[in-house]
């Protein structure tokens, strides 16, 4: 599908008083700066998938480290494991991120939706005056209720052989009447004090980049960079029985014990071996 242009359409882009457009012009001078990591700004107002657009325009090489890629409506999002991602537009923040971490060893570019996590709770926190948490290992928990429920989630794809697209996700006005699935929340729904879009995104962004400086300038090492330590604390995974779905229609069960140095899930399974868990579906069975 081929993005229109927020600036260029005028179709419903005030029917909902409560969620203004976003700004393009007005996010480019808060965020594009003179030795900073944020080299473009795009809002664009319709299109399938940001992460697809970006992942494109890099191949292409229409795009450099930095490009940020902005929707005000995401007609064909993804999640992780192929899951459709739906929202009414301006109902959150959905948006791409290219870098190309080029000093970092490949080994360690799974840290990246990691990372990407952190930023992203540091940001809200600050901005939402929300309390957010992770679920292992890129899904952004809020509580609803006194229920923890997902408002976002971050998909990380390569984009060539030098560059990673780190998708995000987030719900920030949705209403209960507006979940896709009742596991759903948003930051509205968790009490946030602030929803307005555009500082959100600024403080997300601003965060993201001081995460990735210090990952970057520390060669990727996890514990260096203090990533490590701050996703284990973060984390809402850890401490819990979990149950973890793997490729090849296999589980395995077990206490949530630690990430480790590759930003694996390490399991302490029944039978006393403690398994590290690198991909596959994390199924919270017992509260912390």
């Amino acid at each position: 599908m081929t993005p229109q242009d927020a600036s260029d359409a005028n179709d419903n882009r005030w029917s909902d008083l409560d969620r203004p457009p976003l700004g393009a012009a007005a996010l480019r001078r808060a965020l594009m700066r003179e030795g900073g990591l944020w080299s473009q700004v795009d809002v664009v107002q319709r299109t399938g998938s940001t992460n697809s657009d970006l992942v494109d325009r890099a191949v292409k090489g229409e795009a450099s480290e930095g490009a940020v890629l902005i929707a005000e409506e995401q007609t064909s999002g993804r999640g992780r494991l192929d899951r459709q991602w739906t929202a009414p537009p301006r109902s959150g923040l959905f948006f791409s991120v290219l870098l190309n971490p080029a000093e970092v060893p490949v080994a360690r570019w799974g840290w990246l939706p990691l990372l990407t996590g952190v930023a992203v709770a540091t940001g809200l926190s600050r901005a939402a005056g929300v309390d957010t948490a992770l679920k292992w290992p890129n899904d952004l928990l809020v509580t609803v209720g006194g229920e923890e429920r997902k408002a976002g989630g971050i998909l990380a794809e390569r984009a060539g052989d030098q560059g990673v697209v780190i998708g995000v996700g987030i719900n920030v006005t949705l209403r209960a009447d507006e979940l896709p699935v009742p596991q759903a929340g948003s930051l509205a729904l968790a009490g946030a004090t602030g929803t307005d879009r555009d500082p959100l995104l600024r403080a997300v962004l601003r965060s993201l980049e001081q995460w990735y400086g210090k990952w970057r300038r520390s060669g990727g090492d996890p514990a260096a960079s203090g990533l490590q330590e701050t996703y284990a604390a973060g984390c809402a995974t850890l401490g819990r029985v979990v149950r973890a779905d793997l490729p090849g229609d296999r589980s395995v069960s077990g206490e949530a014990v630690a990430v480790d140095g590759d930003g694996r899930l390490v399991l302490a399974t029944e039978n006393g071996v403690q398994e590290p868990v690198g991909a596959g579906d994390i199924v919270h069975l017992r509260p912390a």
